[in-house]
């Protein structure tokens, strides 16, 4: 009788590891099957043309030609626009209001043309297997020869990158890029323009701003602007530019969970008014704050909207942070002529060319920029009411080939000095630091050094 042989442990693991590797190939292709059957669900064998390598376009639009749209989002009420003769599109249903152009470009930018990735089927039978039964997105297009396209995007692909997409009249059915989903998936507020005061800054002639108890009016003249209320006081026209740009771009914010802004604005303490005038007449805008948040009312646009906390901070601006601070207006172009006279310094400085002279006598160029640059950047700390009776510094700057001439004394005082142009009430104040700079640099002009002797 033979004797049995026992089994190893050696070959009992052995066997445990093959039937674990037996286990794992199996799990793989249980995966594999429910992959295939999922694509096959959404391919139909007897129409699939999934090897075919054609990408055909699936819509090919002119922008230029487009004069309509009307967008479709499932469960939701259809947005229908209309561009005007002028090139301006305009929301016409559900409610009318101003559409957003940039928005609508986009959206038409991706129909020049709509390029598929593959033919999925030529002649399917069940649209509802890739949701164009009732497709999650449904554009249609009106161009200027009355042709109307249907597009019509359902759901996306198994791996996420793509959406079957389809034409009305065209039976095929394509994959293309869900980026043109999201790109044309928009919802009403995104499609309408959302600026509180709709106009182009260019055409704006006059600019108001009632702010902190402040009335000031600035009206725009020849290379920039010029405050004439509470008074024609000389004007940063860089500051007054700044804001009426934040003015025109300045968008409400679509309805979130919050509190209603109607409600919230009634509420809410006022915080600045602005009124812009230009060519089609003058727009208004309202702008309260309540805590942290600010609420405007256009008369530009129906409603009342919760904004932006730049605008307010944009807002909150006062008579001084328009005015021009600096005491001189030449620049960044080299004066032709400087006259500085304090005490017993007494420099008069022409220009010519790259050299600057005294009397004719070539004067040391650094030192000589040196004064320019301090009078260049003589900017007033603030403005005062007060404190000027005798000037010990006087100054006049000679500019634009001499078509333009400044006179301004300046009086020091224990903590600088206040100035006063020849052509204005205005009182400047320096600090010390600032008129340090700039008696230094009158003190420090000499003549050039004179050339060597050769040998």
């Amino acid at each position: 009788m033979e004797k049995a042989i026992k089994p190893s442990p050696k070959s009992f693991e052995n066997f445990a590891m093959k039937f674990r590797g037996l286990l794992a190939a199996v799990a793989v292709l249980l995966v594999l099957g429910g992959v295939l059957f999922w694509s096959n669900r959404h391919k139909p064998a007897a129409n699939a043309s999934s090897t075919s390598s054609e990408t055909p376009d699936i819509l090919k639009v002119s922008a230029s030609d487009v004069t309509g749209l009307t967008v479709k989002r499932k469960g939701q009420a259809p947005v229908t626009l209309s561009k005007s003769s002028s090139g301006k599109w305009q929301i016409t249903a559900p409610v009318p209001a101003a559409a957003d152009s940039e928005t609508i470009s986009g959206m038409l930018s991706n129909l020049e043309p709509l390029t598929s990735q593959r033919v999925v089927e030529n002649t399917p039978a069940n649209l509802s297997e890739y949701g164009l039964s009732d497709p999650a997105v449904e554009l249609d297009i009106t161009t200027k020869d009355n042709r109307t396209d249907d597009l019509r995007l359902g759901d996306n692909t198994p791996t996420g990158d793509a959406v079957y997409a389809s034409v009305a009249g065209d039976p095929r059915i394509f994959t293309t890029g869900s980026i043109v989903k999201t790109s044309l998936d928009k919802s009403e507020d995104d499609l309408r323009d959302k600026r509180l005061l709709p106009i182009s800054a260019d055409s704006v002639s006059d600019l108001s701003l009632e702010r902190k108890g402040q009335n000031i009016d600035f009206g725009r003249v020849k290379g920039g602007w010029q405050i004439e209320k509470p008074k024609p006081y000389r004007t940063d026209s860089y500051q007054v530019t700044d804001l009426l740009q934040q003015l025109v771009a300045a968008k409400w914010q679509p309805s979130q969970n919050g509190p209603d802004p109607a409600k919230a604005f009634v509420q809410a303490a006022p915080f600045a008014t602005v009124k812009l005038t230009g060519s089609s007449g003058t727009d208004t805008l309202e702008v309260r704050k309540e805590k942290d948040d600010y609420y405007a009312k256009s008369s530009a646009i129906n409603g009342v909207y919760k904004v932006d906390a730049a605008l307010g901070t944009a807002l909150n601006r006062g008579l001084d942070d328009f005015r021009n601070k600096q005491l001189f207006d030449f620049g960044y172009t080299d004066p032709d002529k400087v006259e500085y006279h304090a005490g017993s310094t007494n420099l008069v400085l022409t220009h010519s060319g790259n050299d600057w002279l005294s009397n004719g006598k070539k004067m040391d160029t650094g030192s000589a920029e040196s004064l320019v640059t301090a009078l260049r950047d003589l900017a007033a700390s603030k403005f005062v009411d007060s404190g000027y009776k005798s000037p010990q510094i006087e100054i006049a700057v000679t500019s634009d080939s001499g078509k333009k001439v400044e006179k301004a004394g300046i009086e020091k005082t224990g903590g600088g000095g206040i100035a006063k142009r020849d052509d204005g009430p205005s009182l400047y104040f320096f600090d010390s630091t600032a008129m340090s700079d700039l008696t230094s640099a009158a003190n420090a002009v000499k003549p050039a050094a004179a050339p060597a002797k050769r040998k």
